[in-house]
This record gives C-alpha cells, sequence and structure tokens, in this order.
C-alpha cells in the first residue's frame, strides 16, 4: 500500500529503467481522478489494447471511447519498444475485480482464482496496455516485452514491491484473457514467467541490461614465431592452439602402443645381452624416440625400470 508516484517521479524511474519514454499530449494532468479516488496503489496490471497500429493505439488509450472515456490506462507499450505515457492518476483499465486477489498482491502472496468483481481496480493499480491484437496469433516482439518488464519493474522498484505486486487483467477481473498472444521466442504470454522475469530485473540495479556483453577481442595474426612456441594443449582452444587436449590424447594413444611394442623390443635385447652396455645403435633408437615425444620420456624410462628390473 502506497502513495501513487508523481509524473516526474514515475518518469524517472522508468527513465532509469532504460525504458524509452515519450510523453504524449498533456499526460501529467491527464486523469479520471474527478470519478473516485486515485490511490493507494497496490501494484500494476498488465493488458493487451485489442488493436493495432502504435500511433492509433496510443491515441485511443489517451482519449477512450463513447463508451469508455480516456486514459485508458498510464502507458502504452508499442511494438517498437517505446512506452508512451497517457495518464497520470485515476485510469479506466482495471475496472471491478476480486478482492482477494488484491488482497493476495498486498500482501505479495500466491494469487487466488478471480472469481469475483467486487472491488474498484482503477482505484489500486497502475496499468500498461501493449499494443496486440489479442487474437492470438498476433506476436509481441521481443523488444516490445522486454519494455512491459522494465516498465512493472521500474514502477515495483521505486515502491519497494516485489514480483508479486505485479498482476494480468485476466488474474484481476473474470472473463478476461489479457494479456494473450505469443511472444517473441518465449511461447505464450504466461504471467508467471512475466513475474520471474520482472523478479530477475529486481535482483539487479535499475541499468541492468543482460543482453549487453563485452566484444569478442580480435587474436593477432599468426607469425612464424606463434609456430615455434610450445603448444599448451591442455589451454583448450586458446588463441594460439593448434590442436586441442582431446585430439592429443587420440593422437598420443597411438604413439604411446607404437613406443610400447619398441620398449619391448629394447628391453628383449638389453635381457638377451645379460644388461650388458646398450650399443650406439640403441641408445640412438631410444634417444630418437625420446626426441619425437618428450611428453612421455618419464614414461619410457619407467617401463624400462620395470623390465629391466623383472
Amino acid at each position: 500500500m502506497a502513495t501513487p508516484l508523481s509524473a516526474s517521479a514515475l518518469l524517472a524511474a522508468l527513465k532509469a529503467e532504460g525504458c524509452k519514454v515519450v510523453e504524449y499530449r498533456s499526460w501529467r494532468d491527464h486523469n479520471r481522478n474527478h470519478k473516485g479516488a486515485w490511490g493507494p496503489v497496490n501494484g500494476v496490471v498488465i493488458h493487451h489494447t485489442v488493436s493495432s497500429g502504435e500511433d492509433s493505439s496510443v491515441a485511443l488509450c489517451y482519449n477512450g471511447h463513447a463508451d469508455l472515456p480516456g486514459p485508458l490506462c498510464h502507458t502504452v507499450g508499442g511494438k517498437s519498444g517505446k512506452l508512451y505515457m497517457v495518464g497520470n492518476g485515476r485510469a479506466n483499465h482495471a475496472g471491478s475485480g476480486d478482492d482477494d486477489v488484491l488482497q493476495a498482491v498486498i500482501n505479495e502472496t500466491s494469487l487466488p482464482a478471480d472469481n469475483e468483481a467486487n472491488t474498484d481496480g482503477n482505484r489500486h493499480f497502475y496499468g500498461i496496455e501493449i499494443v496486440n491484437l489479442g487474437n492470438g496469433k498476433d506476436q509481441y516482439p521481443a523488444v516490445q516485452y522486454d519494455a512491459a518488464v522494465r516498465w512493472a519493474a521500474a514502477i515495483c522498484r521505486a515502491h519497494g514491491w516485489n514480483e508479486r505486486s505485479v498482476i494480468g487483467h485476466k488474474e484481476w477481473q473474470p472473463g478476461k484473457i489479457d494479456p494473450h498472444g505469443p511472444v517473441e521466442g518465449r511461447g505464450s504470454f504466461d504471467m508467471n514467467v512475466f513475474r520471474r522475469d520482472v523478479a530477475e530485473r529486481l535482483k539487479h540495479a535499475a541499468s541492468w541490461n543482460p543482453g549487453t556483453a563485452p566484444a569478442p577481442s580480435t587474436p593477432k595474426p599468426a607469425t612464424k614465431e606463434d609456430d615455434m612456441q610450445p603448444v599448451d594443449v591442455w589451454a583448450y582452444k586458446g588463441t594460439k592452439e593448434k590442436a586441442d587436449a582431446y585430439a592429443f590424447l587420440r593422437g598420443t594413444n597411438g604413439a604411446v602402443r607404437d613406443l610400447a611394442k619398441k620398449v619391448d623390443a629394447l628391453a628383449a635385447k638389453v635381457a638377451g645381452t645379460e644388461q650388458r652396455p646398450l650399443t650406439d645403435e640403441q641408445i640412438a633408437n631410444i634417444a630418437a624416440a625420446v626426441a619425437a615425444h618428450p611428453a612421455l620420456a618419464q614414461a619410457i624410462a619407467d617401463t624400462l625400470a620395470t623390465r629391466l628390473k623383472d
């Protein structure tokens, strides 16, 4: 339960959250306060407009129509990702809803089923209308969805609320289906997922941009000196590696088998000469094997020691 944000405070909160805000006409003084109280406020409601066209939808939500005067919300979320401010104060968006749902929002607990329409929601909720036909086919672009998440998170952050202060119109008023339709890259518009996205934003500073990553560095061109440097094969896929650890091990397996055969042959010759000094040819063979595979030198030495011991 909180005092409503002033127009300036709301605008500042949205901009701090990274929202692209457009101030539409005289939105700061545009409201229905003469028809009832505005506040205390307890949460935010997410709607879809059942319309197409960004400019025409913004005008509709500002002006309303013969049966329902505007403003029809506080903010309109365009498919471009822009947020249009169309009202400040009481707005005709939530209508009558379930008092049990309101109490759950106040307590920030799990929502009950909305089966009554006995409480004035226009008094207690900020509202955003997201431009969408609501026919289950019209897609919410990712940038539009992200703007709505930022809008909800900004208001929650300003009031010290958590994500459970965010509800869909379909969770407030019986018979409503909004928000409805496919979200780019996310499947159907799911309020539980939406709340999780708001919660994730609230874990970070308002300036958090999850899609921002440092640009990858461009490795310098290889030179002859690079080719002469030893390769650290265990630093998998490093900038100078010519092979990775897995390829190295596959190659080493074959090399070990070949060297084991050579070691067996050399050990047999040593045993046949009753451990007499090695010939120049034997020494040359061992030296060549060690030079070709320095990483296996210790293994060769251990094997020879075992053979000689036996």
